[in-house]
């Protein structure tokens, strides 16, 4: 999911070899034990069903786990699923996994079809999202119509990722109910809240990139509406955002996920920035290791905390799918609502947002179930001690999940492209959406 613990896969000539184990059982297929075909573009869901056996021995007895693994790196993952699901038969996958950059083509899109409800896997669907208290953004990626298709186990809702120290010496305080204030809600509270900065020597953000994922999930429209391309005007707007971010000195001028951006999390570029747009993985697993530090007091480890952004929005997670060809719809549907609706403290989310999948001082993070939260203990020393559920939670009901299309990360590289080209001054904005719009035309014969 995201650009974030991608497996390695191999990679031989032109053709994709998957990573295939056995998981956590030494028998082979012949030991007369039936097989459930898992396939996942990371080994992260893998290890969770290593967990599920050690919880029910029955199903360790009587099933084999084949999981195939071929990372999203290069677009090998979405061809090589769909030849699998496409050619059916006992390789076919039973259970497989998508990410939000592509997961509508499964839910809802031209893969669609594969995809079984999660009714017909025996789970009584409406009981279960309110029990679970599931986003609802997250309920209408997975559904095709009416049916619940698919599901995930982490709530992405974004927050704003705050320092602390520069919060008190602009505003005098780092409390995140101030902070809210400051920086929202609303794109006009941000832009002041950004001057106030810049008086004091400080980047609201490192690059535009910052601020895209809360444009982009927070607008109204996706990017293909009644078949035609559609620039919805809040996503239109981010023309202008990113220009006055630029004009202004507002950030460091970084992209996303190259070295100038992971140093702004240690305090390494021409200007210290305020903070950044995004949900608990990106704190986890990209700013916590990129802070200089370890533990509070080293780099700007600790220096850290979360409110509510200026918009709602989400950014990434992992959906889960069964073959609606399944032959083990039973089994299949224990092993998803384990994963994605279970709220026991014997779930996978109970122990995913409390750091115990391998045992305990694992890594806490945000999971699907709001209950599961609000029984968690979701501190972390890298917040200086704050719940991080408290932002989070809310995080996931403000988030839209309305506004996509499995057209997005394609759409979206042009789109962002183009911006950077528009801000820096190359072209007119009528030039820029006028070669945006014959892009995606010639890409992705879209009009």
């Amino acid at each position: 999911m995201m650009k974030r613990r991608l497996c390695s896969a191999l990679v031989l000539g032109c053709a994709l070899i998957a990573v295939v184990f056995i998981a956590g059982c030494k028998k082979s297929d012949s030991s007369g034990k039936q097989v459930i075909n898992l396939w996942s573009f990371t080994d992260e869901v893998p290890k969770m069903l290593d967990k599920y056996k050690e919880l029910h021995p029955d199903f360790a007895q009587k099933y084999d786990v084949k999981v195939t693994i071929i990372a999203t790196t290069d677009g090998a993952y979405q061809p090589a699923l769909d030849a699998a699901l496409a050619g059916g038969g006992s390789g076919a996958p039973d259970i497989y996994t998508a990410e939000a950059a592509f997961v509508l083509k499964y839910s809802q899109g031209d893969a669609a079809q594969y995809a079984a409800s999660y009714s017909s896997l025996g789970i009584d669907v409406p009981t279960a999202l309110r029990e679970a208290d599931i986003a609802q953004y997250t309920v209408d990626i997975g559904s095709r119509g009416k049916d619940l298709v698919a599901l995930g186990y982490q709530a992405t809702g974004g927050a704003f990722i705050y320092r602390r120290s520069i919060a008190k010496d602009v505003w005098g305080t780092d409390d995140p109910a101030v902070i809210t204030g400051k920086i929202g809600p609303g794109w006009d509270k941000f832009f002041s809240a950004a001057a106030d900065l810049k008086k004091k020597g400080y980047a609201i953000v490192s690059g535009d990139g910052d601020i895209w994922h809360a444009v982009e999930n927070s607008s109204d429209q996706g990017w293909i509406v009644d078949g035609k391309l559609y620039i919805d005007p809040k996503r239109e707007a981010f023309l202008d955002l990113s220009k006055q971010l630029k004009d202004n000195g507002y950030h460091n001028d970084t992209q996303d996920w190259q070295d100038a951006w992971f140093a702004d999390m240690k305090d390494a570029g021409a200007k210290h920035p305020l903070g950044f747009f995004g949900p608990a993985w990106l704190i986890n697993y990209v700013m916590a290791g990129n802070s200089g530090g370890s533990k509070p007091g080293e780099g700007t480890y600790g220096d850290w905390a979360v409110c509510e952004p200026p918009v709602g929005f989400f950014w990434g997670g992992t959906w889960l799918l069964a073959n609606k060809d399944s032959k083990v719809k039973d089994v299949v549907g224990d092993i998803i609502k384990w994963v994605t609706l279970d709220y026991s403290e014997t779930g996978l989310q109970y122990y995913w947002a409390n750091g115990t999948l391998n045992g305990p001082g694992g890594t806490k993070d945000t999971v699907g179930s709001g209950t599961v939260m609000s029984k968690s203990n979701g501190t972390l020393d890298f917040l200086g001690g704050q719940n991080m559920f408290d932002a989070f939670v809310p995080a996931g009901q403000f988030a839209n999940g309305r506004n996509l299309t499995q057209y997005d990360e394609s759409i979206n590289n042009i789109w962002r492209g183009q911006v950077r080209e528009y801000t820096a001054g190359n072209k007119s904005r009528a030039k820029t959406i006028a070669d945006f719009r014959q892009q995606v035309a010639d890409n992705l014969d879209i009009q």
